[in-house]
């Protein structure tokens, strides 16, 4: 099939290092990965490109000024999912489809409510309880969780 497995969106990004790892498992996955500004961070940080190393040639990277911004450049049929703590449905009975969009708040404080509130909102297991998991590990469980479900691994 053409197109990207999936699109990992991360909505105002604060920390670079967490956004190159997410990188990172795009470029693995086969995945696009969409930032919506404003950063906590520039693209050319120390930081980011320790984390991203080399991979940030496989990976298509798409950039939006800000949430309206995004919304105007997705197309009609796509999927946006939205994760949080705040979810009650497991992300692992989403039924993903390839090119769906996986997105993802900012480290301080997840997803705003008024962004959650229009979209199916799903969420990661977290039965030790605790805070919520780091940016880049919480993208990468949902990313191959998604990719299993499409691909079947």
């Amino acid at each position: 099939m053409s197109g990207p497995l999936l699109r990992v969106v991360l909505f105002e990004p604060e920390k670079a290092g967490n956004v190159g790892n997410v990188a990172r498992t795009c470029a693995v996955l086969g995945a696009d990965l969409h930032l919506i500004r404003p950063f906590g961070f520039h693209l050319h940080d120390r930081e980011f490109r320790r984390a991203v190393m080399d991979y940030m040639q496989g990976v298509t990277l798409h950039e939006h000024a800000n949430w309206s911004a995004f919304q105007r450049a997705l197309p009609e049929e796509a999927r946006v999912w939205a994760f949080s703590t705040h979810a009650t449905t497991l992300h692992t009975r989403a039924g993903f489809r390839r090119g769906d969009y996986l997105l993802l708040g900012p480290e301080s404080r997840g997803l705003p409510t008024w962004l959650r509130e229009g979209l199916p909102t799903l969420k990661l297991p977290q039965p030790g309880g605790g805070r919520s998991l780091n940016l880049a590990v919480a993208a990468g469980v949902a990313a191959f969780e998604a990719g299993r479900q499409i691909e079947g691994w």
